[in-house]
């Protein structure tokens, strides 16, 4: 048996929350599975809770201030919790970010910009200076630190099984200099080897595709329907409506039908990526 992950209460509100919540659970003689029991939520939604790693829903927190005798103690502090999680997030992407941790799959469609999961921090930094040149140096280093604080999602055991289509566009314009370029296109590679995601490319030559309007996400889950979400600079929208959800599956099962296969796509970014080295070294 793998030893147990016990959060460092220090470290964070989340885990100060977390930690307390076990703390109080053992101190009950409670199992996470009984603790849970009569509650809408499972068991390994609470382990990530002890752990540090999700907000908690204030139905859970209901139930367990109820289950425990806290005095409303975990209704009260939740929202103070999800919070402290949410720091340099966008307000409406908070709920996405973390559906990510309790998904069973996560599809994307990137037609515009590399997907956060797979983004260095150059390019996050680029990519929030130039949508928002207004905003202070300490705000956008915020924004870089939670952004790739998500990057934490590969080194999950239990993570969500992952398939992204790129646009190739996105390896052929690039967007940061030569070497940060090539930087960028090597940690995509070097993140689909070493985790087993699947990568595919659109190849440029595709005139229209199913959802050339913009960029899409669908997630699926252990315990509730899939979700689609879609986003522009300034903002985005969760969709759970069952009929429109299907919908927009099957435009990505269009999307990835009409992309090239993960061998040549990765194949395709490699290149790429020793084309950006060399221009790099030449600039030398």
């Amino acid at each position: 048996m793998s030893p147990r992950k016990d959060p460092d209460p220090s470290s964070s509100v989340p885990c100060f929350y977390g930690a307390e919540l076990r703390f109080l659970r053992e101190n009950a003689g409670l199992t996470q599975e009984q603790l849970v029991e009569g509650s809408f939520r499972g068991a390994p939604l609470l382990s990530k809770i002890e752990r540090g790693e999700l907000g908690m829903p204030i139905d859970l927190a209901i139930h367990i201030d109820k289950k425990l005798s806290t005095g409303g103690f975990f209704q009260r502090h939740c929202e103070n919790v999800q919070q402290a999680r949410r720091s340099g997030i966008a307000a409406y992407f908070a709920d996405v970010a973390e559906m990510e941790e309790r998904a069973t799959t996560i599809e994307e469609w990137a037609p515009g910009a590399f997907p956060g999961l797979l983004q260095t921090e150059a390019y996050v930094r680029r990519l929030i200076r130039m949508g928002k040149p207004w905003m202070k140096s300490t705000g956008v280093e915020e924004l870089v630190r939670a952004r790739i604080a998500r990057a934490a999602f590969w080194k999950q055991d239990d993570r969500a099984y992952y398939w992204g289509v790129l646009h190739e566009g996105l390896i052929r314009r690039p967007s940061l200099p030569p070497a940060q370029m090539a930087d960028q296109l090597e940690h995509i590679v070097a993140v689909a080897q070493s985790t087993r995601c699947l990568l595919q490319l659109l190849p440029e030559t595709k005139a229209s595709d199913p959802l050339m309007m913009g960029d899409l996400r669908v997630r699926t889950f252990p315990d509730a329907p899939p979700i689609a979400y879609t986003e522009n600079v300034h903002s985005g929208q969760v969709i759970d409506f069952p009929p429109l959800v299907t919908e927009y599956r099957r435009s990505y099962d269009l999307l990835r039908a009409a992309a090239l296969p993960p061998e040549a796509s990765l194949a395709m970014i490699e290149e790429a990526a020793r084309g950006y080295r060399h221009e790099a070294q030449q600039q030398d």
